[in-house]
């Protein structure tokens, strides 16, 4: 692992723990926006549109000469969003995306002057592996973010060091709800993927962290009973939806059929809040007004600029935001590879698999 790209991915500041991130009933009504408002995609069908890009957001590349798979991730976790650009879309939960509290955090977190909510998601899973070594989440920059460009290309833009200029300062709340086991815990690299990681154990009741997630590695654990974990009629396409049968219960369905029941004690709840930060009025005037942005022509400018300085040997494709081969050669070169230490207790795929 190169150390000059391993130690560009650190947070800001490390992340800081809190209790009882949200009152019982905006727990309540979170979960009833779920519930009414399913059926919900899995995160990856959302997210990814090739084997290859799902690969680029990960830490660590694939062995030679083996092609990447959906199969190879496919996990039952689903995924919704609760607002989007500013705007909640559930005003019944309009108190827990314009949160006072959490703005307050943010600033704090980045010793910063003002910040803006900008989107909140969540995502729910019954019993599930987890294949992921570490990720980030998708990195936003002036002129480019997830809902702009794709999430592997943000991503590959934050491992390469090269975009720093434009990125944007970012700060998430997110607080978890699993309370069964085993598993279900939280690991983090807040010294880089070099250095020691860090654990949030379950049970994780109302439990969050305040976080610059862009940029430090991270991973949910697997959890619950193993034999669950990968219910039989997994697909790409399949949905999580409320089971109508059951006031709090749940159902997994693959093309309209129910392939798992998951009940209310077995379900992993995560709600991620983010929001844009600003270190004062210039820093504000400069991204509203749109003055320093970078769009994807200079952000291939740049990457063809440092892939030839760096003697590496390609033929520009003429869509590289989808060219599956050019994907796979950027994470090559930019891949920091997977966390040197995984806590005993939380061990990652590959050790697993060893």
């Amino acid at each position: 692992m190169p150390a000059d790209i391993a130690n560009v991915l650190r947070p800001v500041a490390e992340p800081i723990l809190v209790d009882d991130v949200y009152t019982a009933d905006q727990h309540s009504r979170l979960l009833d926006v779920v519930r009414r408002n399913g059926p919900w995609p899995m995160i990856i069908a959302q997210h990814f549109d090739s084997p290859e890009a799902l690969v680029a957001t990960l830490s660590g590349a694939l062995p030679a000469g083996v092609t990447p798979t959906f199969d190879m991730f496919l996990t039952p976790t689903f995924r919704g969003y609760l607002a989007q650009n500013g705007a909640c879309l559930y005003p019944e939960i309009e108190d827990a995306f314009y949160n006072s509290r959490f703005l307050e955090l943010a600033r704090g977190y980045w010793k910063a002057k003002y910040a803006t909510p900008s989107y909140m998601l969540f995502n729910i899973q019954g019993a599930c592996d987890s294949m992921d070594p570490a990720h980030l989440d998708a990195t936003s920059f002036r002129g480019l973010n997830h809902q702009s460009a794709p999430t592997w290309l943000c991503n590959t833009m934050a491992k390469s060091g090269l975009f720093t200029r434009w990125m944007k300062k970012m700060c998430q709340v997110i607080t978890w709800y699993y309370e069964s086991g085993p598993g279900g815990g939280f690991t983090y690299w807040p010294e880089g993927p070099m250095g020691q990681p860090k654990r949030l154990a379950a049970p994780m009741w109302n439990k969050g962290v305040v976080v610059q997630n862009e940029m430090m590695y991270h991973r949910g654990e697997a959890n619950g009973p193993a034999d669950q974990r990968k219910p039989k009629g997994l697909l790409f396409e399949s949905m999580w939806q409320a089971d109508p049968a059951s006031a709090d219960g749940w159902l997994i369905t693959s093309n309209g059929e129910v392939i798992q029941k998951v009940p209310a004690k077995e379900m992993r709840f995560l709600v991620h809040w983010n929001a844009e930060v600003f270190a004062d009025l210039g820093d504000l005037k400069q991204n509203l007004d749109h003055t320093d942005d970078i769009s994807t022509d200079q952000v291939f400018d740049i990457f063809i600029k440092d892939l030839r300085a760096r003697g590496v040997q390609f033929e520009m494709p003429t869509d590289p935001l989808r060219d599956p081969v050019f994907i796979a050669l950027l994470n090559r070169t930019y891949d920091v590879g997977t966390p040197r230490i995984y806590p005993q207790d939380a061990p990652g795929p590959q050790q697993i698999a060893a």
